[in-house]
């Protein structure tokens, strides 16, 4: 096996035991190349069925491109999805740049707010009916006890703190001294009742493999990864108000991994476009405690 072998069966293997190990279980999907590669996986480790509903947290602020996307992808590979959103925030204008809150805080109430009440059931979920593309409100308040997240170590620093099975309390609140051990490749599945379990099958992958990936199994990426004639195209994606594509003319696959490969971002950190990440100081591991992805 080559290495991206050995990467999509140890993310495959994690899936399935996830699926095994917990009752109720979601699958955060952002539309961002991570957490579609992790679904193209899920894809691959139920044979090419997903038997579990897909989250989406909808700000109400991701890029036109991204929804589309999303609604077509949803549809063509029947997705059960469901959509979290913070309708109070919304509704009191707390967000940025339309109301007057920071960014940080915008995260928080858009993102980390609206995920942990929407893991928990403790707000309406929307879901879609493919066949007419209405949504319908899910009445179910049952919480989930495990999620599986596209979070990758090399990424952002806090994220070098998970671990594969990553357990969080009933709040989902992250206690990072009190994460488990994973030696040989045995991970910790039974936990206290209430806990809430993150499980991240692609944390040893990094945005070379993401990529080479990408382009070995032939997945379909929103095209606002590419380059459209600007000079410029996004290496995370996120909401438009914080978000900014970089310097890069790879209009397709190939030309990212070039790029990747012939060190033109070496030393520019994957989330240099996320305005968050620098009013921050650089570091989220602290809105990440409180339940962001």
């Amino acid at each position: 096996m080559n290495h991206l072998d050995q990467l999509e069966n140890k993310s495959i293997h994690i899936i399935r035991e996830a699926y095994a190990s917990f009752k109720n279980l979601g699958m955060l999907w952002s539309i961002g190349k991570d957490s579609t590669v992790l679904l193209w996986l899920a894809r691959k480790a139920f044979f090419g069925h997903v038997p579990i509903p897909l989250i989406h947290i909808d700000t109400s602020y991701k890029i036109p491109e991204m929804i589309e996307y999303r609604d077509n992808l949803a549809l063509k590979w029947s997705l059960d999805m469901i959509y979290g959103t913070n309708e109070e925030a919304l509704s009191a204008k707390q967000t940025y740049p339309d109301g007057n809150s920071t960014r940080l805080q915008c995260c928080k109430d858009l993102k980390a707010d609206a995920l942990k009440n929407t893991l928990n059931g403790e707000w309406k979920r929307y879901r879609m009916n493919h066949n007419t593309r209405v949504y319908d409100v899910d009445h179910s308040t049952e919480a989930y006890t495990g999620v599986i997240v596209g979070v990758r170590a090399d990424e952002e620093g806090s994220r070098s703190k998970e671990r594969y099975f990553s357990p969080r309390n009933q709040h989902n609140d992250w206690a990072i001294s009190e994460q488990p051990p994973e030696f040989w490749n045995q991970y910790k599945t039974d936990f206290a009742p209430g806990t809430h379990v993150r499980i991240h099958p692609l944390l040893d992958w990094t945005e070379l493999d993401i990529w080479e990936y990408i382009e070995r199994e032939k997945i379909e990426m929103v095209s606002l990864y590419f380059d459209q004639g600007t000079g410029r195209r996004y290496r995370s994606l996120g909401c438009y108000p914080c978000t900014s594509p970089v310097e890069s003319t790879a209009s397709n696959v190939q030309e990212i991994i070039e790029e990747l490969k012939n060190g033109k971002f070496a030393n520019i950190a994957e989330r240099s476009g996320r305005e968050q990440d620098k009013e921050d100081g650089g570091g989220l591991e602290d809105l990440r405690k409180d339940g962001y992805m």
